[in-house]
């Protein structure tokens, strides 16, 4: 739990590790700031008007799967496990999984508290002899699995390329994590954003709506929020461009004047034309992907894709380790 911080008379629940990930962020070169901070409510909100939007296929092209490849998902995992869903958000696609595999329980874990809640909430209508546990946590981390699902067999569900927002190193080191927090022997179905035309890439990032663009800037938003911040949110503009070298799409909040502020009691100052960088989302060839997938400890065993094959989710299991080569 938090604790409050007293500054001028007001209570501040500031997350200690929100205020030192922006500081140590806008204190260095280039400016980057992790993108797991856009997701208080207001951010959790807008993310999931980015799934609705025409231009963002992701979403879409991921429930068409679920929904034509849930007999196959279902057969290949079997009934009776208990499905941990990292960075659960709004739970929107689960219901199509869970109706496909018969689990035991569901474990839904999102570091935005009040709308993993919510959104577990939700589910009990549609699934009320289903044992729900919220777990509010940075999964980056192993984390500790509730004691009622300790004993069951367990399939992982990591949707929405989100593997795509860390660099392969980070990707490498989460998929790691997450074989820790599950166990030997479960299984991870995760949706990988495959390489495509710029041209569909860059439109999905930076909708014509202005909705992406508010949702990156309401990170400034909530740093004037939460950190005492006195940012001028006016003066930054959302940039999304594609990074061909390294595969991704990138998300920058650039300075479109000369601006100064602060931040939780320290001064900051940005050129017209600088950025702050907030998010990277990584895409992957098929051959990238499972190569991922093996350097974090996870064996592919199934993979589905669209018929455009711009989207594929991949069921792999965490087999034992071979003692050679």
């Amino acid at each position: 739990m938090l604790k409050p911080e007293v500054e001028d008379g007001e209570v501040s629940l500031a997350d200690p590790e929100f205020r030192a990930d922006v500081l140590a962020g806008l204190a260095t070169r280039p400016r980057a700031i992790p993108a797991r901070w856009f997701y208080d409510r207001r951010g959790s909100e807008l993310f999931e008007a980015i799934t609705d939007l025409p231009e963002y296929y992701p979403t879409r092209t991921e429930v068409s799967l679920l929904d034509m490849a849930g007999e196959q998902i279902g057969a290949a995992v079997g009934t009776g496990r208990a499905v941990i869903e990292f960075g659960s958000g709004s739970s929107m696609k689960t219901p199509r999984l869970l109706r496909s595999i018969a689990p035991a329980a569901y474990v839904p874990i999102d570091i935005s508290g009040e709308f993993l809640r919510h959104s577990a909430a939700a589910l009990v209508d549609d699934f009320p002899d289903l044992a729900i546990h919220p777990v509010e946590a940075n999964f980056m981390r192993p984390v500790p699995l509730p004691d009622a699902v300790a004993g069951a067999p367990k399939l992982g569900f990591f949707p929405g390329s989100t593997v795509g927002n860390l660099t392969p190193l980070a990707a490498t080191d989460l998929l790691r994590t997450m074989r820790e927090s599950l166990g030997e022997g479960a299984m991870l179905l995760i949706g990988i954003d495959r390489i495509k035309d710029e041209a569909v890439l860059v439109p999905a990032y930076d909708d014509a709506a202005g909705v992406t663009a508010a949702f990156n800037l309401n990170l400034l938003e909530r740093i004037n929020r939460e950190l005492a911040g006195t940012i001028p949110v006016e003066a930054f503009a959302h940039r999304a461009i594609w990074n061909d070298a390294a595969a991704r799409i990138e998300m920058h909040l650039e300075a479109q004047r000369d601006v100064a502020f602060g931040v939780d009691g320290r001064d900051f100052a940005m050129r017209a034309g600088e950025t702050i960088h907030t998010e990277n989302s990584h895409k992957y060839g098929p051959r990238d992907a499972r190569v991922l997938l093996r350097a974090g400890g996870w064996t592919p065993i199934a993979e589905w894709t669209d018929p455009d094959d711009w989207f594929a989710l991949i069921l792999a299991e965490a087999q034992s380790r071979p003692a050679a080569p």
